[in-house]
């Protein structure tokens, strides 16, 4: 057996040294399930502790006329600052975008397209087509009619072989006659009609549930066409139309930029509900080691918490806590190939240093994320048995047990699969005996980045294997997607995490035209599976779950992905703001929110 060098005990000491909406006392719950996570038991038994918060700021101070709200987005990095959902790389230009841009469609509790937004659908599933009708005198943030051109042209963006974002995958593939218009053979996309200004339809090749699910088949996001029809779609990204004077249809559009570090937004009184109560909104990047002092000094109104850091703050007086079960997971993938741009595909490596599954699951069984989760997240994260998160409810594979720390088991696994030390270093060898020394690639940021990460290294040299930080130390958020997106070789395993958005359909990240499929990891078996998830037959529920069922069991088998930690999100609410909502499914959003003084508390 190989030496223990930094077991459970140590990770107390390495805490000061990880981080990759309802609060407030005598306020009532929303009848939405606000808790945060259920009780469960870790691998030894013993039930692991939960908190449980509202999720809606209730506030029943009389609101002051207008105001100028300040939001703190807690970064390590500075934002890119790309708004447009059609070309946004990362979840920090998403949260900026949450002011400015809004989808067609609205989503109830279950995450289920309504026809409570800025459009309505009419689904016909033998025609396999979706009829969208636009509200009355929709209009841009300047003022300019919303139209179905603007929904086909989204659509013509995304499709373009000139096209250089990750927005393209079957979602868009699906659409009748867009491989055609993908591969420059057609002009048009003949799949896509529009009757007038209002009414446009979408058939396609094949339909299934997730075409019903918010962030399924259907794009709900227009594009400003008067403003972007003469640019390049090769150069819209780093275009000033979308860098620095984006218009958008939300509550709020781009008043000034500060590039990287903050955003100030004035209301849009062309928005689709109205104006906004609020004045405007001023963004500023906070690092997450300062953002509890800002918050306790009044200096932001909202900010989404670091869970770290979460008994620095729960006790505060000034601001109130709002919480929800986040639509994410942390995880650790392993990269078994790479990403062919010609043919737009992940390709699977069966030479990869980390090809073999015997490895893999070895390191999985290494290491325990019931203590990490109790060391470092206070009851706000749980151990992940999969990648559905179980905030999902009927699509989690409640049968599998995950991954749990079994140093014997691993070491046994390792053992019967040849990794053997063979030259008395203290470090296993490859079964054909050559060295094996495997690279770790971990974001910077956050007072537990470091320690979890050492964690990990250490406990895989627990079961003698040699594992070494890529580069040699954490990397910096940015450079680290770079690297993945490229294949760095420098990358054999990765810490990253996943916003799953509303739809637990896996394709997005697991298929094989998937971009953001980083593993690269692609076999007939996961395709077979994830064509069932999508197909028209998983219309009736039993045939749909018992697909998403298949499909988690396979990940657990084959371990791609070790997911690590189901994570709960908290927000820091001041308590001048009134009608903060982050319940899923709620109608309003920021366009209802107020303020009940001049001033934060």
């Amino acid at each position: 057996m190989f030496k223990k060098k930094l077991g459970l005990v140590s990770l107390a000491a390495f805490a000061l040294t990880l981080a990759a909406c309802t609060g407030g006392e005598g306020e009532e719950t929303s009848s939405t399930d606000t808790s945060v996570s259920e009780t469960e038991s870790t691998a030894n038994g013993e039930e692991s502790g939960v908190v449980e918060f509202e999720t809606v700021m209730s506030n029943d101070e009389d609101a002051i006329e207008g105001g100028t709200l300040r939001y703190a987005m807690v970064a390590s990095s500075p934002f890119q600052g790309i708004f447009s959902p059609e070309f946004y790389e990362d979840g920090y230009d998403s949260e900026l975008m949450g002011f400015t841009h809004e989808s067609l469609f609205s989503v109830d509790e279950s995450f289920m397209l309504s026809q409570d937004g800025m459009a309505t659908f009419e689904f016909d599933e033998e025609a396999k087509t979706i009829a969208i009708t636009l509200k009355d005198d929709l209009k841009w943030s300047d003022g300019e009619p919303l139209t179905t051109e603007d929904v086909l042209f989204s659509y013509e963006v995304i499709g373009s072989p000139e096209y250089t974002g990750v927005r393209y995958g079957a979602d868009f593939e699906n659409i009748v006659g867009m491989a055609e218009y993908k591969a420059g053979e057609a002009d048009t996309i003949s799949g896509i009609t529009i009757t007038d200004d209002q009414n446009l339809t979408i058939e396609y090749i094949e339909v299934n549930p997730s075409i019903l699910q918010s962030g399924g088949g259907i794009w709900g996001y227009p594009m400003p066409k008067h403003q972007l029809e003469n640019v390049a779609i090769a150069d819209m990204a780093a275009a000033p139309e979308v860098r620095n004077t984006p218009v958008g249809a939300g509550p709020f559009r781009v008043k000034s930029i500060t590039p990287g570090e903050s955003v100030e937004y004035e209301a849009n009184e062309h928005y689709w509900k109205g104006a906004p109560k609020l004045d405007g909104v001023i963004v500023d990047v906070i690092a997450p080691e300062t953002i509890v002092s800002e918050m306790n000094n009044g200096n932001y109104d909202v900010a989404s918490m670091p869970t770290d850091q979460y008994d620095t703050y729960k006790d505060a007086e000034n601001f109130s806590l709002l919480g929800r079960q986040q639509l994410a997971y942390t995880y650790l993938g392993f990269k078994l190939g790479n990403w062919d741009a010609e043919a737009s595909k992940n390709v699977y490596n069966p030479d990869a240093k980390m090809a073999d599954v015997n490895l893999r699951q070895a390191m999985a069984y290494a290491i325990d994320n019931n203590a990490i989760a109790a060391e470092f997240y206070q009851g706000l994260r749980e151990n992940a048995k999969g990648m559905i998160p179980p905030v999902f409810g009927d699509y989690v594979n409640t049968e599998i047990e995950g991954y749990y720390q079994d140093t014997e088991k691993a070491e046994q696994i390792l053992d019967d699969a040849g990794y053997v030390d063979t030259d008395g270093d203290g470090f296993r060898e490859t079964p054909e005996g050559e060295e094996l020394v495997i690279k770790f690639a971990s974001m910077s940021g956050g007072a537990t980045a470091e320690p979890i990460a050492q964690y990990y290294i250490q406990e895989w040299e627990n079961i003698g294997l040699k594992v070494e930080l890529s580069t040699g130390r954490l990397i910096e958020f940015q450079a680290f997607y770079d690297m993945l997106e490229a294949d760095n070789e420098e990358i054999d395993v990765y810490q990253g995490a996943w916003g799953t958005g509303h739809d637990p359909n896996p394709t997005g990240l697991y298929g094989e035209t998937a971009a953001f499929n980083y593993t690269r990891y692609v076999n007939e078996e996961n395709t077979a599976i994830l064509n069932k998830i999508n197909s028209q037959d998983a219309f009736d529920p039993d045939f749909k779950f018992d697909a998403f069922n298949e499909w988690q069991e396979h990940m657990f088998e084959n371990v791609p992905v070790i997911p690590t930690l189901w994570r709960s999100e908290v927000f820091a609410v001041n308590n001048r703001v009134k009608n903060y909502d982050i319940t899923y499914g709620t109608t309003d959003g920021w366009e209802v929110v107020e303020l009940t003084s001049e001033a934060a508390y």
